[in-house]
């Protein structure tokens, strides 16, 4: 039996997603494996979550969510009315999921009726997903679905950095200036070395677009070629990171395995400089925490999540593969670089550590 257990660890922890081709039915039976309840829950409160066939990438996502503990106090807050049984209803579900995640119980957290309810507002869970592209789904449809707007828009403003955007006419020389936001930060990666800091000035530097891109010019009255560039607005209390690590390349998608360094902490004015700043901006809420790391191994075409959670009340750095969880430290993190690496970095969450009484302690 020891000999079998041993085993059956090594397959769960590394073997990784063995059985995800298989097909799943998202309609069976909730029932929990004695292997379950004896790797699903950590003394720390960290719970797993089963993996039902494909749903690695939904799971990986819900550790992050339930990292981002002021997500859930926000969903708690919300008392929705006039949504029926809530069966199509994400945030709904979303919150049901994550307060389910919050208790000590020694199984897997249930969260079941959380991936039905994404396959019924087609997200569909019998393939594989792109994390990143269901987080912002996810998002989006709180937007939609909640019935108190105020609440949706402190949710979305948890996330939400607002940039101004530059478009620099090559020809005439006119400059065109709009306002968006966005809900994530996606960084482009080169196939030599990288870092985060590299990444985000890369970012922020102007782009000459050309050709294809070019952009129409109003005062020239037709496409020219032109620069565009980038310049921070303001920056959210939860800053995602989405380090873009698949391209497409003569009609199929690679992936790139290169190494992408990342600091525990990092202090967005120090590294970026003033450039990327609109004149507008106000300098006070640029230092940001590492707290939740979405990893991605394999290949584009066959792959699997797992993630690392920072623990809100001891600060303590956790692994969980679905349903394994176990406790892991800054070094285990920094093995998802890339590089000799197979587990590669894939959605970085940072706090700011504004407003903080005490700013989380950091592994060694």
């Amino acid at each position: 039996m020891c000999r079998v257990l041993f085993y059956l660890r090594i397959i769960i922890k590394y073997g990784k997603c063995l059985i995800s081709t298989m097909s799943f039915n998202l309609n069976m039976p909730r029932c929990f494996s004695w292997f379950d309840r004896l790797h699903s829950f950590t003394p720390s409160g960290v719970r797993g979550l089963r993996n039902y066939g494909l749903s690695c990438c939904v799971n990986t996502l819900l550790q992050a969510f339930s990292a981002t503990w002021e997500l859930a106090d926000l969903l708690e807050r919300w008392a929705p009315v006039g949504t029926g049984d809530g069966s199509r209803n994400i945030p709904l579900q979303l919150k049901k999921a994550l307060m389910a995640m919050r208790s000590d119980q020694p199984q897997p957290a249930p969260h079941h009726n959380f991936l039905q309810c994404l396959d019924r507002n087609y997200i569909r869970l019998s393939i594989q997903h792109d994390a990143d592209e269901v987080f912002l789904s996810i998002l989006n449809f709180m937007q939609q679905q909640m019935d108190d707007k105020q609440l949706a828009l402190e949710i979305q403003n948890l996330y939400k950095i607002s940039v101004e955007t530059h478009l620099h006419c090559s020809v005439c020389s006119s400059v065109q200036c709009w306002t968006s936001y966005l809900l994530n930060l996606p960084l482009h990666i080169r196939e030599d070395r990288n870092s985060l800091e590299g990444c985000m000035t890369s970012f922020f530097q102007l782009q000459e677009l050309k050709g294809r891109d070019c952009c129409f010019c109003a005062q020239c009255g037709s496409k020219t070629p032109s620069k565009q560039g980038f310049k921070l607005l303001s920056l959210p209390h939860i800053l995602c990171v989405h380090v873009n690590r698949f391209r497409s390349y003569r009609g199929f998608t690679e992936k790139l395995d290169c190494a992408v360094t990342f600091p525990e902490t990092f202090d967005l004015w120090e590294n970026l400089g003033e450039e990327a700043f609109s004149k507008d901006y106000v300098k006070n809420d640029c230092k940001y925490v590492l707290f939740a790391v979405v990893v991605h191994s394999g290949s584009a075409m066959f792959g699997h999540y797992t993630a690392y959670v920072r623990h809100k009340g001891n600060h303590q750095w956790y692994f969980a593969n679905d349903s394994y969880v176990e406790q892991a430290t800054w070094k285990d993190v920094q093995r998802t670089y890339g590089g000799d690496y197979r587990d590669t970095a894939y959605m970085l969450m940072y706090r700011s550590t504004k407003e903080e009484e005490e700013q989380p302690q950091c592994s060694g």
